[in-house]
């Protein structure tokens, strides 16, 4: 029977990926994209099916597991944050030339304004350079429709898909309907692909392969004009065309309750429908382009359009050049009146985020500034986790934090300049990540480092999902060569402070590589363990 459920962007997706014959989700937790995963975690179709649904190391492992998945001839989902998908870059533009077999969907989800980011990244421009189709949900009624469609549409094209979400389409509730748990589509069986040879991409197949991609990318378009999820609405003012991408075309048509007046063409399907666009350009001279992200659909535009038509966007200054879109700005760029609304409030006063109270990272940033007091030219390197909030007041224990596992290289790249003494702090889940190959290389060079694992026996940041590496962090730190005697574990408590701060200083001391395993259990998991 079909019912309605009220849902996150990110359980749309991930229920209609159950409901398309799921048989495997990959992925490595990062906001906003966690709550896919968790949601096919805690499904009962899971469980019935035996669904794949466990956490992978890092992005690149679940990029190359939902690969390998694929091959099989099974549905496999990836997922995971923009920034993620830098990680698994290689076997990203890998799998556009092998091609898809089992339906392959890749969840990429943008955080425009940097909310929890590094940066605001558009994951289309990383399908636009493989040459793969972008499926863009408007709202969580089609994220629900569009992970069946998008399944679908891989297997019968023979390609991977993108899925992107931005934050504010993840982390938003809306009703989806037409939800019928019975009518989820079987699981495929295993079965290989029929031209195995474009999965090996030695030159002399990849060649080949690329070329066919080329001409299928053709077809690509060609769907996007007649796809559902694109429509162009003539309207009957035509001092203006729209444009809307996305979740940006739900914020235009909150300004315009009872119908938008000017033609809008939404888009919701990649690549970009050249055809509709030249019709829009027929009715209106002036186009604004509402994309959430980056404005790469607004660059493109001035390459096709004919000469004449004035483009308006990002990059024209109608809209912010930075930043999430909402419906406020979008109403400025239509021209119309701005909104009577109240004045926010100078009461409250700002509140930065902060460690927990009782966090295991506070007691070991605490013993490990007292002992780099007494090395005025040291520098302390750290690293993406929510240990990172080590560089605000009171701590402000580092100076710098670049990327998932840079904090152990930038360490080792500085003490061959000469720094004295170079530490690099970084968290259990981001040592298995990213860090491990860091410590290899530093093993290697003889470095004078020491690199403090700061172990909470969870991945923290995200919620406190399983950390890969629990339990091993010795023995995956002996195994790349580092010495036994200068593999020290300490426990974050300040009862033990003269105990910390003389192990920092002694592994400071020792001229090569060294590691301290700062191990106590994250003190919101340790709270939800003790009430069950």
């Amino acid at each position: 029977m079909s019912q309605k459920q009220l849902l996150l962007g990110d359980e749309a997706l991930a229920l209609g990926a159950l409901h398309a014959g799921l048989s495997g989700v990959y992925a490595y937790p990062g906001t906003p994209s966690t709550e896919i995963t968790e949601y096919i975690q805690g499904h009962p179709l899971t469980a019935e099916r035996g669904v794949h649904c466990r956490w992978s190391v890092n992005e690149k492992t679940a990029m190359e597991e939902a690969l390998g998945m694929s091959f099989a001839g099974k549905r496999s989902l990836v997922c995971f944050k923009h920034v993620g998908l830098n990680v698994c870059a290689d076997p990203f533009m890998g799998s556009a030339v092998t091609g898809a077999n089992g339906g392959l969907v890749i969840a990429s989800c943008d955080d425009p304004s940097m909310h929890s980011s590094q940066n605001e990244q558009d994951s289309r421009f990383y399908a636009s350079f493989a040459l793969i189709p972008v499926f863009e949900p408007s709202s969580q009624q089609e994220a629900y429709e569009m992970a069946r469609e998008a399944f679908d549409y891989s297997e019968s094209r023979g390609i991977p898909v993108m899925m992107r979400l931005t934050t504010r389409l993840s982390h938003s509730r809306s009703i989806v309907e037409g939800i019928d748990n019975s009518a989820a589509r079987t699981p495929n069986e295993m079965h290989f692909p029929a031209n195995e040879v474009q999965w090996c991409t030695l030159p002399v197949n990849a060649r080949k392969r690329y070329r066919q991609l080329i001409k299928d990318y053709a077809g690509f378009e060609e769907d996007a004009v007649k796809s559902r999820f694109n429509s162009l609405t003539e309207g009957p003012d035509k001092s203006l065309g729209v444009i809307a991408c996305g979740i940006a075309y739900n914020y235009l048509m909150e300004n315009f309750p009872d119908g938008c007046p000017f033609p809008v063409l939404k888009i919701s399907q990649y690549p970009f429908p050249k055809e509709l666009i030249l019709k829009l350009a027929g009715m209106c001279k002036r186009i604004l382009v509402l994309e959430e992200g980056q404005p790469l659909l607004e660059e493109r535009l001035r390459g096709i359009l004919p000469h004449g038509v004035e483009i308006l966007g990002r990059l024209s200054g109608a809209l912010p050049r930075t930043g999430e879109l909402s419906p406020d700005p979008v109403r400025k760029a239509l021209g119309l009146p701005e909104r009577e609304g109240c004045a926010p409030s100078e009461v409250p006063a700002p509140r930065p985020p902060a460690l927990c109270q009782g966090c295991g990272h506070r007691d070991f940033f605490t013993a490990l500034n007292a002992v780099m007091k007494n090395y005025p030219k040291g520098k302390v390197f750290s690293d993406i986790g929510c240990y990172t909030l080590g560089w605000l007041p009171p701590f402000e224990s580092f100076t710098t934090c670049v990327e998932m596992g840079a904090s152990v290289t930038m360490a080792q790249g500085s003490a061959f300049s000469g720094l004295y003494p170079a530490v690099a702090v970084i968290g259990d889940s981001t040592f298995t990540h990213s860090g491990m190959t860091g410590l290899l290389d530093a093993v290697n060079e003889k470095s004078d480092i020491l690199v403090c694992i700061s172990d909470n026996l969870t991945t923290g940041m995200t919620g406190g999902q399983d950390s890969a590496g629990t339990g091993r962090l010795e023995a995956i730190c002996e195994g790349l060569g580092v010495p036994k005697e200068h593999i020290r574990t300490i426990v974050p408590l300040p009862v033990n402070y003269p105990e910390m701060e003389r192990v920092i200083r002694e592994e400071i001391e020792y001229h090569g590589v060294s590691v301290i395993i700062s191990r106590r259990e994250c003190i919101q998991t340790a709270k939800r363990h003790a009430k069950k």
